[in-house]
């Protein structure tokens, strides 16, 4: 195994159109490989908008899906490990909706999927309400992968609430735990970079978020903030809440 790499996190800007964000898709993973990137993480939901009204519409089997094509091929021509946020997975044989995560190696294999496994229900009253599991059905799985330089776990979004999914992926070799996710202008403020650091000191590893850049005219506004924190808690790398690609050392 070498001993260090670079890992990506591309802040999307994601629009209603699929066909505009899986070709923007595309360009921001050769634009970090061309920047020496071997790991590079997209957002959760980047190939549409993020909202139980859009699941089933912009729903797509894993065998046939265009996004799934997409990141297969632009891992690659990267050459790298693509860990692809998430999209809304149909299941042919059930019908049942996911939100799914696929990784693909550098010659384009699809080498893990993982459904998320705790769904975002939630209501502040006077601030939010959000219900993952009006359509989605939970991931029923933890889900790490071999890269060439190490173990990675994966979660999406509210799984980094759960800190027994972090801490089975150190006991297992992991070097890392990466969450494309979208937490929002109520919850990212409270706890979004708590967490990560949290759960970086608690398991001695790396930890990488990847979030869609904000939207203020979509249904959902994503807090943004994609952050890459090392094993004593420390931001190696963030942004703000605009479209970005952030780097850091691993």
């Amino acid at each position: 195994m070498s001993n260090s790499f670079k890992l990506a996190c591309i802040q999307l800007s994601v629009t209603a159109d699929k066909t505009v964000n899986l070709l923007k898709t595309k360009s921001k993973i050769l634009e970090a490989s061309r920047n020496g990137a071997k790991v590079i993480v997209l957002p959760e939901c980047f190939n549409s908008p993020y909202g139980t009204q859009y699941f089933a519409e912009y729903a797509e089997n894993i065998s046939q899906g265009e996004s799934a094509k997409t990141l297969s091929e632009a891992a690659k021509e990267a050459k790298a490990f693509v860990v692809g946020g998430s999209i809304p997975e149909r299941e042919d044989s059930s019908g049942k909706l996911f939100n799914t995560c696929l990784v693909y190696d550098t010659e384009g294999n699809l080498i893990a999927k993982h459904r998320k496994v705790h769904l975002f229900d939630i209501n502040i009253p006077g601030k939010i309400k959000f219900q993952e599991s009006e359509t989605l059905s939970p991931g029923n799985s933890l889900t790490q992968f071999e890269t060439d330089y190490g173990k990675i776990g994966i979660g999406i979004c509210y799984d980094m609430r759960f800190p027994e999914m972090a801490m089975i992926a150190a006991r297992k070799g992991c070097i890392a735990m990466i969450y494309p996710g979208a937490f929002n202008l109520t919850t990212g403020p409270l706890h979004w970079e708590l967490l990560q650091r949290a759960r970086a000191v608690d398991n001695q590893f790396f930890v990488a978020t990847c979030s869609p850049a904000r939207d203020m005219s979509a249904a959902y506004h994503a807090w943004g903030h994609s952050t890459i924190v090392d094993p004593s808690g420390q931001i190696l790398a963030t942004t703000e809440h605009e479209e970005a690609i952030i780097y850091a050392n691993i």
